[in-house]
């Protein structure tokens, strides 16, 4: 059995190679840089207005007005002093505009011009390579992508980016009681749902499980099964089995497979049932069955490493400490990840931390960590992994 920080550390060390391909820019979200994004021109690549109004020459409080320049209009206007044109957002400013004055502190009379205050040399002008300038990174190698970094990419006119290739994944459910949801259940049956929360928090951090498999409690099955997904993935989660019944059969299916443990066991609660090992370039995790146990070792252990096999800098849950809502006594002797809810930047740590339910995860959007008997007092700061 290790530590949690010796199993995370181990998880850390992995070696892993990464590959890297070219996505269109709109199928990006989620990947991550793998070089960085130079800028080709300056940012912005003129001087424009940053407001609907007149760009002036000179500072006066009345000019004649000599013509319109709109967004996109190649205009070659070269004012003079006195001298304004009607402008819109985004427009190149003439040569020698002073400043742009926006249209709710103007007048119009005329041809005439006439401010309600005196313009400041350079306002509402956005000047050429103010954001950023040719030739800069502005955007680094292991960048996740972001909606926005998608928008900057395509203003700086990429079509496509290069990537590193996100894992392969593959599931694998066991269980002679579980049942396809949507399908008749007997007596001593229960709905499989680890899939489908295991499949959909994958999904959640932009990666995708390739095939699922639901086996019932056969060794063989198990073997045959975790083979073949083996041989077809990067990563292999499996969830059941691992513990120490009878029906156990996932850590000796693994081992005859030709996997190499890597550490079985995490003193933790829940989820102290952790198998994780490894097959070349294969990885395998190996969760427990309970719902809140399988989940939540997702999430600190199996996150972490598909986004390091993603090349992400991003690695794991966003960690933060709140203060608590209320006094809590982990009475275990076992350090403890709590389902809990962030409410107003404090902490509720929720009822219902048995490892078989789900429902206080589902209300939650936090893991509270806690250490094994420890009395924490209201207002106490704890640290905290914040699922969403």
């Amino acid at each position: 059995m290790v530590s949690i920080e010796e199993a995370l550390k181990i998880i850390s060390e992995q070696q892993v190679e990464l590959k890297s391909e070219f996505r269109q820019l709109h199928d990006c979200l989620g990947y991550s840089l793998s070089k960085d994004i130079i800028a080709p021109f300056d940012m912005p690549a003129f001087d424009n207005s940053a407001m609907d109004g007149y760009a002036l020459c000179g500072i006066f409080s009345e000019y004649d007005i000599v013509g319109e320049v709109a967004a996109g209009d190649m205009s070659e206007i070269k004012l003079k002093d006195g001298e304004a044109v009607r402008i819109f957002t985004g427009a190149k400013v003439p040569e020698n505009t002073t400043a742009v004055m926006m249209q709710e502190r103007t007048s119009v009379e005329g041809s005439k011009l006439f401010l309600e205050l005196e313009p400041k040399v350079a306002q509402y002008i956005r000047k050429k390579g103010g954001e950023f300038e040719k030739g800069q990174v502005v955007l680094e190698r292991g960048y996740s992508i972001t909606p926005a970094g998608i928008g900057l990419m395509g203003s700086l006119g990429f079509n496509k980016i290069e990537v590193f290739k996100n894992p392969l994944v593959n599931l694998i459910t066991t269980g002679n009681e579980l049942v396809e949801p949507g399908k008749p259940k007997r007596e001593g049956q229960i709905y499989e749902s680890n899939s489908y929360a295991l499949e959909t928090a994958c999904a959640q951090f932009g990666f995708k499980c390739e095939n699922k498999k639901q086996i019932k409690d056969d060794f063989e099955a198990i073997k045959a099964g975790s083979k073949e997904s083996i041989e077809n993935a990067d990563v292999l989660i499996l969830s059941g089995g691992i513990s120490v019944g009878d029906y156990d059969f996932v850590k000796q299916a693994l081992e005859e497979n030709g996997v190499e443990e890597q550490f079985y066991k995490v003193f933790q609660k829940p989820g102290k049932p952790l198998y994780f090992g490894r097959k070349g370039n294969k990885f395998i995790f190996a969760l427990p069955g309970n719902p809140a146990s399988s989940l939540s070792c997702f999430y600190i252990y199996v996150l972490p490493f598909l986004q390091k096999f993603s090349g992400s800098k991003k690695i794991g849950l966003p960690k933060y400490s709140f203060p608590v809502k209320h006094d809590f006594e982990n009475r275990g002797d076992r350090p403890a990840f709590l389902k809990a809810r962030i409410i107003n930047s404090e902490v509720e740590i929720l009822d219902g931390q048995s490892s078989s339910m789900i429902q206080s995860m589902a209300v939650g959007n936090a893991l509270a960590f806690v250490d094994a008997e420890t009395s924490v007092k209201k207002k106490e700061k704890i640290e905290c992994y914040l699922i969403s």
